[in-house]
């Protein structure tokens, strides 16, 4: 009767074990599943209930049209799994399909929609030069002039008073 006793509470031990334990879950998205948005998102992420292996995931994000516009660069973080996107320019509904690994759990496979309203004309922002102030140096007047020759004959009759003075100290030597 002991043993009978003994193997039952293993049995139920073990039950609850494995009951107990949680299958891996996603727990959000972004874009938030269902959503509609108007400016592109640069990338998709997900975030599941326990951590993710970081080569073995898969992320695809498909257009309206059903072409792949997912950059197939996976990043994973823990729970989370990023795939970055290329620029979105087509309106309508995007499909996000995944499959996750968890270490021991079986692999989160699913998919979900999100809706991109694309501006209707799509322009790019040229950058416009700014006007500047000249730099040109400031007009000289004619008054500068003057002044400006007048000391330069002036430094020619001093030249010469000191090079007839030089002579004469060479010349009584």
């Amino acid at each position: 009767m002991r043993i009978k006793g003994l193997t039952t509470i293993l049995i139920s031990l073990i039950y609850l074990g494995t009951v107990g334990a949680s299958a891996n879950s996603l727990i959000t998205t972004s874009p938030i599943s269902g959503s509609t948005l108007t400016t592109p998102p640069s990338s998709v992420t997900l975030t599941a209930q326990t951590p993710l292996i970081p080569d073995a995931n898969e992320l695809v994000v498909t257009d309206p049209s059903g072409i792949r516009v997912d950059d197939g660069t996976i990043t994973v973080d823990d729970v989370n799994a990023s795939v970055g996107l290329m620029p979105l320019t087509e309106t309508g509904i995007y499909r996000v399909t995944y499959t996750l690994y968890s270490e021991g759990e079986v692999p989160l496979q699913g998919s979900f929609t999100f809706n991109y309203s694309a501006p209707s004309v799509i322009t790019p922002t040229e950058p416009t030069p700014t006007p500047q102030q000249s730099q040109t140096p400031a007009s000289s007047s004619w008054g500068t002039n003057v002044f400006i020759f007048v000391i330069l004959i002036f430094a020619f009759f001093v030249l010469i008073g000191l090079s007839l003075y030089a002579r004469k100290l060479f010349r009584d030597r």
